[in-house]
């Protein structure tokens, strides 16, 4: 009788990304700075992608990263505003690591008005990263077709795609959690399950994954307080707390999932 787990991989098999290539944007914020080094620890080649500003912040990234076998980390400009930045950036990515595996769909240009002030042209405008969010995981899905491999892409999402936030939690301390973000966060998940749908066939992944309540370091301590308030663990996230997550949805750990939403919320949503 044949070993029916004879040709089944290990853990530690699925969750390697060694000999991957994993292009994720808006690689000096906060939390995306952990998801490069997430990638990196399991073994794949990161391409750093940010605004062009942001070219010498992004590279002191890169250089920190951790080395794992022959992995080589590298720097690439991007503005999703700018269409042929876009097709620029995966191009550029190709020539620096051979080709591209993994998307992380991270960066945004952000808002700084809510519904109480900001102007259509701003509503409009940051829309428009659900667009640079779409035709860059387009050059990649065709990227991959075009050299005969799969490709996982990951879409960050938020948990204020999928609720509302709490007005007392931000009232007399800052703004309210701009609306325009709660839509493009809502846009990128339905996005994405479409996505998915049409590109099944390509061997193409497309999930999101929907951090919960990680607040910056500056952010204001009582509206901390306030949000930690509503969790069922009381406390905020970590951002090492998304690593683990995001290198499941990158490799065979999650083979077979695809137009899903992995939320990571300490528990926000399940009140």
């Amino acid at each position: 009788m044949s070993d029916p787990t004879a040709n089944e991989p290990t853990i530690q098999q699925m969750f390697n990304l060694s000999g991957k290539a994993a292009l994720i944007t808006g690689g000096t914020g906060y939390l995306v700075r952990s998801m490069c080094r997430a990638l990196a620890e399991a073994g794949a080649s990161v391409i750093v992608a940010d605004i062009p500003k942001m070219r010498e912040q992004a590279q002191q990234v890169a250089d920190a990263l951790p080395v794992v076998g022959q992995a080589k980390h590298s720097v690439v400009a991007l503005d999703y505003m700018d269409t042929e930045s876009i097709r620029q950036c995966v191009r550029d990515a190709v020539a620096q690591a051979g080709k591209v595996d993994i998307l992380v769909n991270a960066g945004y240009e952000r808002v700084t008005s809510d519904w109480r002030d900001v102007t259509g042209e701003q509503f409009t405008r940051q829309l428009s990263n659900a667009t640079g969010c779409f035709l860059l995981a387009r050059e990649v899905r065709n990227h991959a077709v075009e050299r005969g491999g799969p490709a996982s892409i990951i879409n960050i999402g938020s948990m204020y795609g999928i609720v509302g936030s709490y007005p007392d939690a931000y009232q007399d301390v800052s703004m309210a959690s701009p609306v325009a973000y709660h839509c493009l966060k809502g846009g990128v998940l339905s996005m994405s399950r479409h996505l998915a749908v049409y590109w099944a066939d390509d061997k193409v992944r497309v999930n999101v994954l929907s951090p919960g309540p990680f607040p910056a370091p500056n952010v204001d301590k009582k509206m901390v307080d306030r949000l930690s308030s509503k969790s069922p663990m009381r406390r905020m996230g970590k951002p090492h707390e998304l690593k683990c997550a995001l290198v499941f949805l990158a490799s065979d750990a999650s083979s077979y999932m695809t137009g899903q939403n992995l939320i990571i919320d300490g528990g926000w949503m399940a009140w």
